[in-house]
């Protein structure tokens, strides 16, 4: 549906708590939305490397591959599903339109349980669908937060958004309890289920609830005319021609041996392309796209930060893969007789950010003049990723050899709990100040496309992630562990020493 006329202010409306009532409805939308994302990820690689209780019994290379492949494309399609959502449908249909994909991908993992013999394909086809939707759904759910305030009224914007990530990390909170409670205790397929269910609810509730965005997230004005949309829906319809014959011939050239890619190897080469790509890009920003020297500056202080987000990812975001396996074999999870579900520790997470981000908050604004620059900041926030990765390193070295057979033999689960705090104080120093210092030393006419390349940062991240899960049957985990831990804590400590270096091609910003 399209409105070319302006929408009421619904800045205005203060019923939510002194907020647009639109708030409440994204925050619930974006809350079950999380819950089943979450919920799916914590289960997704024990799902995998499953042979005993209905799992399709994928070794831990291959497992950790898909798991990076998927992770990316639900962050590397944010870039499309933004422009669709500009050209052709607007925002807020694309986040109708994208909760009913994800939600069918859901069940589409859960159909064996009234489908027996379709684990295989099914499963593909519900990745499949989820980062398509999520492509869709997640850029423009944000978008639309924004758009319920006036630009005047940044402090009330600031809040909003507080408010709103704090129904991400409660739906990142219960996803992992309940589906993996499920999932792990009773069966894979229904724990997936769940997952689409609470998808379910939150498109039930934002429908309900549609009427209090009052217009925003419509196309509007110029975007919405007739001959604009057509042109829109054309170069769609372009694009999806060629991704399709591109896919089927790839598609066809390995299945007749000419191209003989393993999945991982497959995995290896999308995120070489990514980086040479990346590289060009910025380059020819640089070269051409910039008016003056203090925006070439300011743009390839960018590509450091892509740099800097794309190294914390690839650590991070083992929380679902390796971590996840960490926990499931070499983790003692018995308290007082019960076996706690091994997804969840991925609850962990959102725990601490809840409790910690206020803290942080706080902690930046009572330094005032003394805050730390952004590049030390993204040191920090490496430094302290390593940190966390050498605690799981200790720990496993303390893993007795029988405890894969026996997890009850095996480390506590402090060594993991001990693990998230550092990992989520890293991820609340950087991940912040990189949204916004990328919204910040862009030029104005750039700023779409240098935060497209914050979520490429974190696509690339989660592809690396998996490769490096990839590994955990080559090295020991120790060995595993400190690597990440040495590559995280050496970049950080590269921010640190160039900061000053850094802060001057910043020409100022902070």
């Amino acid at each position: 549906m399209t409105d070319s006329t302006a929408p009421t202010a619904p800045s205005h409306d203060t019923a939510a708590f002194g907020h647009p009532r639109g708030l409440m409805t994204l925050f619930f939308t974006e809350l079950w939305e999380r819950f089943g994302y979450y919920g799916m990820r914590a289960i997704l690689v024990l799902y995998m490397t499953d042979a005993a209780r209905g799992g399709l019994g994928i070794n831990n290379e291959i497992s950790g591959a898909i798991y990076g492949l998927f992770t990316f494309g639900v962050y590397a399609l944010a870039l499309p599903g933004g422009w669709i959502a500009d050209r052709v449908t607007g925002q807020r249909q694309a986040v109708f339109i994208g909760g009913v994909i994800i939600a069918a991908g859901y069940y589409a993992l859960g159909l064996p349980l009234i489908l027996p013999g379709s684990e295989l394909w099914s499963f593909y086809l519900g990745l499949a669908l989820v980062v398509l939707g999520t492509g869709l759904l997640k850029p423009n759910v944000s978008a639309i937060v924004g758009g319920l305030y006036d630009d005047d009224a940044p402090a009330r914007r600031d809040a909003g958004f507080s408010i709103f990530y704090m129904g991400i990390n409660l739906g990142a909170f219960f996803g992992p309890l309940i589906c993996g409670l499920v999932g792990e205790k009773v069966s894979w397929h229904l724990g997936f289920s769940l997952a689409g269910i609470g998808m379910t609810l939150g498109l039930i509730q934002y429908v309900a609830g549609r009427k209090h965005l009052r217009g925003v997230g419509e196309l509007m004005g110029e975007a919405a005319q007739p001959k604009v949309l057509a042109a829109g829906r054309r170069q769609l319809g372009i694009g999806l021609v060629v991704v399709t014959v591109l896919a089927a011939v790839i598609a066809a050239l390995m299945f007749s041996g000419t191209i003989n890619l393993s999945v991982v190897e497959f995995a290896q080469a999308t995120g070489a392309i990514v980086v040479v790509v990346a590289a060009i890009y910025f380059a020819a920003i640089i070269a051409f796209g910039c008016h003056d020297k203090v925006e070439r500056h300011r743009v390839f202080v960018i590509f450091l930060l892509f740099l800097g987000a794309a190294m914390f990812w690839s650590g991070f975001e083992q929380a679902g893969s390796s971590m996840n396996i960490y926990a499931r074999d070499l983790t003692d999870r018995v308290v007082f007789g019960w076996e706690v579900p091994t997804s969840w520790l991925q609850s962990v997470n959102p725990v601490f950010i809840i409790l910690l981000a206020p803290v942080m908050g706080m902690l930046w604004v009572k330094l005032g003049e003394r805050n730390p620059s952004i590049p030390l900041k993204f040191g920090m926030g490496l430094v302290l990723l390593g940190v966390g990765f050498l605690v799981l390193a200790w720990g496993a070295l303390y893993v007795p050899e029988n405890a894969a057979s026996n997890p009850a033999v095996g480390v506590g689960m402090t060594w993991l709990v001990v693990t998230y705090f550092f990992h989520t104080v890293g991820e609340l120093a950087l991940s912040p100040v990189g949204l916004s210092s990328v919204t910040k030393l862009s030029p104005q006419r750039l700023v779409g496309q240098m935060m497209g390349t914050w979520f490429m940062g974190a696509a690339l991240g989660n592809l690396v992630a998996g490769l490096i899960a990839s590994r955990i049957d080559q090295l020991p985990p120790n060995e595993l562990f400190t690597v990440v831990s040495s590559i995280a804590i050496g970049a950080g400590l590269l921010f640190v020493l160039f900061s000053p270096l850094i802060n001057r091609l910043t020409h100022g910003v902070k």
